[in-house]
């Protein structure tokens, strides 16, 4: 069965089409979102909440060949919005140590949250890239735009006419931030 017939398969409320997916993209998925928001537990949290928003959305998918497009989208959503908690948890934590966040530990969710593997397949300190010399500063200096579509381009393998289409901009303008902003990586890191 091809990658569309999966698709449209999901689309129909197959639960292991849709786990197959998950499956194909869970290293990418997790690869963005850590190196978008700095740290394995908001990537998690964020994953998660891409993949059962796509989960709820997936019958409303136009295009089945739009696919990871569409499922990237959903998660700069779910990393934008763990950014802004990410500022609000900062701005409310006081000086006392006893007012630092903690989960409660507690397993449980939806069917489809019980059956999706964990992303805890990807760890960062496992990737070699994430280990040299500091890729999440050189990644941090970044501008908001010249990172997404570093990461776009890097860890999805969106074409520039793909990262176009999401960022706004001509795939030209794509092709040369993505250079300027590579360039400056690699000085970051050699540097």
């Amino acid at each position: 069965m091809d990658r569309i017939e999966v698709i449209e398969k999901a689309r129909t409320g197959d639960q292991d089409a849709f786990v197959s997916l998950y499956s194909e993209y869970k290293s990418s998925l997790f690869r963005y979102a850590y190196y978008r928001l700095g740290n394995q537990q908001d990537a998690e949290d964020a994953v998660q909440d891409c993949v059962l928003s796509a989960w709820k959305q997936i019958r409303g998918l136009r295009a089945p060949e739009a696919f990871s497009v569409w499922l990237f989208r959903i998660l700069g959503s779910a990393c934008a919005s763990r950014i802004k908690e990410q500022i609000d948890r900062r701005a409310q934590i006081s000086l006392d140590a006893g007012d630092t966040p903690g989960g409660d530990g507690s397993g449980g969710g939806s069917p489809l949250e019980r059956e999706l593997p964990g992303q805890r397949d990807f760890v960062p300190g496992d990737d070699p890239v994430s280990e040299t010399l500091g890729l999440m500063d050189a990644l941090a200096s970044l501008a908001e735009d010249e990172r997404e579509i570093v990461l776009l381009a890097s860890v999805a393998g969106f074409t520039s006419a793909e990262i176009a289409g999401q960022v706004g901009m001509t795939p030209g303008s794509v092709r040369s931030k993505l250079s300027r902003s590579l360039a400056k990586l690699r000085r970051d890191l050699e540097g």
